[in-house]
């Protein structure tokens, strides 16, 4: 079976399998959610994943349902066997260190909060800067690796949930809905109220309006 057909399948535990036949014992999957919006903190899961563990429809959380995903985050959330780290990069941190660096924050964050620490990790796209344990960077990883997909799930619905909070704290902006993104209705808002202290001063679309916050 080759690459392209083991991705139409759906991520696998092979790379995880493989890090734990070179000796490593915590195999920790890891990725991010909300590096593009123009709202709202980055996040990112670190998971570790049993040996045989396999979620049923576990997949990169842009192939899933909104109801899918918050039904596998709760089953990976009350799942005790699996371990989680979960860790976000404030708006000021984004504004202050840029994008990247704040997502590498984040998810050195996540790798930190495990409850066992991880001995290795797989990390989604590009290696990551400040990285406490070595890791293997995977070019959508997510699609590939269990453990990726675990991570993807939890941190995507971890900050929709977060903003969705934000949607309640300031309505008229319509954060439930585009989590953020720089949407029409997102803009529209902006040029109509003004920016929160949610938003991200440093992304071009923000910055240009100079406007005061909210």
């Amino acid at each position: 079976m080759n690459r392209n057909d083991r991705m139409k399948q759906g991520p696998s535990m092979e790379e995880e399998e493989s890090a734990r036949r070179a000796g490593c014992r915590m195999v920790a999957g890891v990725d991010e959610a909300g590096r593009g919006p123009l709202a709202g903190p980055v996040v990112a899961a670190a998971v570790v994943l049993p040996k045989g563990y396999v979620p049923d429809g576990l997949n990169d959380s842009k192939q899933l349902t909104e109801r899918k995903r918050e039904k596998l985050f709760d089953a990976l959330m009350q799942d005790d066997s699996v371990l989680k780290g979960i860790a976000c990069a404030s708006v000021e941190e984004i504004d202050a260190l840029n994008i990247l660096r704040a997502t590498h924050l984040a998810m050195a964050r996540a790798v930190e909060a495990l409850p066992v620490a991880a001995d290795f990790c797989l990390v989604d796209g590009l290696p990551v800067k400040g990285l406490s344990v070595p890791h293997r960077a995977i070019v959508k990883g997510d699609a590939k690796c269990l453990s990726i997909a675990a991570a993807s799930v939890l941190a995507k619905v971890f900050r929709d949930r977060l903003m969705a909070e934000l949607d309640r704290e300031f309505p008229v902006y319509g954060f439930a809905r585009h989590k953020g993104y720089g949407t029409k209705v997102h803009l529209d808002a902006i040029h109509r109220y003004g920016i929160t202290v949610h938003h991200r001063r440093s992304f071009g679309p923000v910055a240009q309006m100079a406007l005061p916050f909210v």
